[in-house]
């Protein structure tokens, strides 16, 4: 399989990356090391079961702790280490936590983004950034699958928070020229997610349990799944094509394997990865404030960027199928 990201660029080139010690941000934190990048990561929280603390991967990075939201700390660390890229993963990403507590959402993702945004616009080294939206932001919409001339018209916590943070990268690029792409993802997998209420770990971890797993919508929800590892090509292939293609800056682009199944479905995929076909989930159809059907299209991606996903649906599964046991059993 070829590389899943430039080595080239990225050898030596300073990189800021928020939210690192997520699923997402471990991964692209990994990639960036392995191309031999010089990583900064601002780390608010320390969170022992993170790939990047288990595989003592943080401690070979430079380390900045902070909160997403302290403009000054952003513009130091930007000056300080001559930060080149800035990948801006940290927010909070649970659905059901912004139902219940939606000013510290919004506090994070989007004070958070016009924090790292604005400090970018003061930083003269930085040169592109890359801030994560979501599919959430588009809402609900009549017509599927989503592109990007769909409009943002996200009514609940989470995907208001998404909404807005898009909306604010678009407009730090058209009235203040900052380089800045917006990616929107459909909904991440992989090894390394401890979020146990998402469908894939707690089905995972129901399955090497031997637990019959929850679902807690009523199964038919309609999304895509895009496994870590191309999500964080996904980022790091829009830093490198916007590094060329300076016109890009404001431009958003949907990334997804193009596979959309319900979460019944996908709970059935993960029990046959995972050997446990016998367990019959339970279905609680508690959920709410959130999109009955919802995924992407990637051909903008595809076309103008050169991404496209290298994991299939099991593929990825059985990688994250193997990372639970080991976690959960203790195996290696």
């Amino acid at each position: 399989m070829e590389d899943l990201v430039n080595q080239a660029f990225w050898r030596a080139r300073p990189v800021l990356i928020t939210g690192a010690t997520g699923l997402l941000g471990s991964s692209v934190v990994r990639l960036l090391h392995e191309a031999r990048a010089d990583v900064v990561c601002l780390v608010r929280d320390w969170v022992p079961q993170s790939e990047l603390v288990r595989g003592g991967l943080l401690e070979r990075v430079r380390v900045v702790r902070g909160d997403v939201i302290d403009q000054a700390l952003l513009e130091r660390v930007m000056g300080e280490y001559e930060v080149d890229t800035v990948l801006h993963l940290a927010a909070q990403t649970i659905v059901s936590i912004a139902n219940r507590n939606p000013v510290a959402t919004l506090e994070a993702n989007v004070r958070g983004t016009w924090c790292v945004l604005e400090a970018a616009r003061r930083s003269p080294t930085v040169k592109q950034i890359v801030i994560a939206s979501s599919d959430k932001a588009y809402g609900a919409q009549p017509t599927l699958p989503y592109t990007e001339a769909a409009p943002l018209e996200g009514r609940h916590p989470y995907d208001v928070s998404k909404s807005c943070a898009d909306l604010i990268a678009q407009m730090y690029a058209r009235s203040f020229g900052l380089p800045v792409c917006i990616t929107r993802c459909g909904n991440f997998y992989g090894p390394g997610d401890l979020n146990w209420n998402r469908i894939v770990p707690g089905t995972f971890r129901s399955a090497v349990l031997g637990e019959r797993p929850v679902i807690r919508s009523d199964g038919k929800f309609v999304r895509d799944y895009i496994f870590v590892d191309d999500g964080a090509s996904a980022y790091l292939r829009t830093a490198e094509v916007l590094a060329e293609r300076r016109e890009l800056a404001g431009e958003a682009f949907n990334f997804s394997n193009e596979e959309p199944l319900t979460v019944l479905e996908l709970a059935g995929r993960i029990l046959r990865v995972a050997g446990r076909t016998d367990l019959e989930p339970v279905v609680r159809n508690e959920a709410s404030n959130e999109i009955r059907e919802q995924f992407l299209d990637s051909k903008k991606a595809r076309q103008q960027l050169g991404w496209r996903p290298r994991f299939n649906l099991d593929e990825g599964l059985a990688q994250t199928h193997k990372w639970y046991r080991a976690l959960l059993e203790g195996t290696t």
